[in-house]
């Protein structure tokens, strides 16, 4: 396992034999040439399972936000059956109640004046519990919220994203529902929006720039290495090659090359880059991996990254980068849906510094494995009771036999 650029590269020119004068046009060409190196893809089941350990987890907040997102927060249970599949509900709603106890209250009620009654669905108790939970976690990391949002503008082309995609990527990055609203407005010293209203025609503007904001995760981890160690610690990436992972020859040489490149913070101006050149494809790694740095499970899924596309330069071919720089890297294909990850964040299946808003999704955890908890003591309580009542019945039988 090579967990830092300088252990890379003791690894890569282990494998390398003495360079002749010409080496820094060789590392050029080497560069240039990445389109024409390959990378296999390795399936690495440990990150597969940090995405598969969240599965039941999402399936429930997907169809939490369902019932929450009707008029009244309440809707008939016959709706949202026809939502199965949008929902990718794979069983029918009353099977998911009954596995999921806790989360919903049924009672019936009209959908017309004149119609028959019908059953329906509104949060429990448990859940409008959490619900206030929410919001008090959200509010004690507002500050946190507001640089995330600085951020994602700052790092943008022209210091302005769409407010339709920003609502699209809200859950992955932590916002609230309500950001736009209610935290937006709170701080115009940042944040304007323009444009007008209608789809695509809307967008949020970065006002002022925050210098604070402006140092990406790698630079502050250099930074804080060289106060701890008293010597300067030049800004890198950390390489973690997979395990049982061999780079052939020419992609060993390529990767050291490249690593030994200046880093480029995804804060720049980057502007008078070639699209095409090696210090574009520095900057663009450092994008993607400031960009999952700042989400919350460090995974973002590579079609919501390719929305952002036009605003974060980003070439046609982007996706390629998360295999060609597999030591940095993991691209999941678990669930059917390709889902980039940063390999750093993660200690086997388990992120290993966690954002302080995912303290939010152990709290709707806690509350579904309370219903689960208590749905696994009726089922014992009733498999006791029915060897009871056969027992019972069996006594009784030997009885009227004798």
């Amino acid at each position: 396992m090579l967990s830092s650029p300088n252990k890379l590269f003791s690894y890569l020119r282990s494998f390398k034999s003495a360079q002749p004068s010409f080496l820094s046009r060789e590392i050029v060409f080497q560069i240039r040439s990445i389109s024409s190196l390959k990378v296999i893809w390795r399936k690495d089941h440990r990150l597969d399972e940090a995405i598969e350990n969240d599965k039941r987890y999402k399936l429930c907040a997907r169809v939490v936000r369902e019932v929450l997102n009707e008029p009244g927060q309440v809707i008939p249970i016959r709706y949202l059956e026809k939502r199965r599949q949008r929902l990718r509900l794979n069983v029918s709603v009353n099977a998911f109640l009954s596995f999921n106890p806790g989360l919903f209250d049924t009672y019936y009620d009209r959908i017309k004046p004149k119609s028959e009654p019908v059953l329906f669905l509104r949060a429990s108790d448990r859940l409008r519990g959490f619900l206030e939970e929410e919001k008090r976690i959200t509010m004690e990391n507002e500050g946190l919220i507001v640089s995330k949002l600085c951020k994602l503008l700052m790092i943008s082309k022209h210091k302005m994203l769409s407010v339709d995609k920003l609502v699209h990527v809200k859950r992955e990055f932590g916002f609230p529902n309500d950001f736009l609203v209610n935290l937006v407005p709170k701080y115009p010293e940042y944040f304007q929006i323009v444009g007008s209203p209608g789809e695509g025609k809307s967008f949020l503007q970065l006002v002022s720039r925050n210098p604070d904001f402006a140092k990406s995760v790698i630079e502050r981890r250099a930074e804080d290495e060289s106060i701890s160690t008293g010597i300067r610690i030049r800004p890198n990436f950390d390489y973690k090659l997979p395990p049982g992972f061999i780079l052939r020859k020419e992609m060993r040489e390529w990767v050291r090359d490249w690593l030994e490149l200046d880093y480029i913070s995804p804060y720049e101006n980057v502007s008078h880059l070639a699209q095409s050149s090696p210090e574009m494809e520095k900057r663009t790694v450092g994008v993607f991996h400031e960009l999952l740095s700042l989400s919350l499970f460090k995974r973002i899924p590579v079609p919501t990254l390719g929305k952002f596309s036009d605003e974060y330069r980003f070439s046609n071919a982007f996706s390629s980068v998360f295999t060609r720089h597999s030591g940095i890297f993991y691209m999941s294909l678990k669930g059917g849906i390709e889902t980039a990850m940063l390999r750093e964040a993660y200690e086997g299946d388990k992120l290993i510094d966690c954002d302080p808003l995912l303290v939010i999704k152990d709290k709707f955890v806690e509350l579904l494995e309370q219903g689960w908890r208590e749905r696994a003591d009726q089922r014992t309580q009733r498999a006791k009771q029915f060897r009871k009542d056969m027992e019972f019945m069996a006594a009784r039988a030997v009885h009227l036999k004798g």
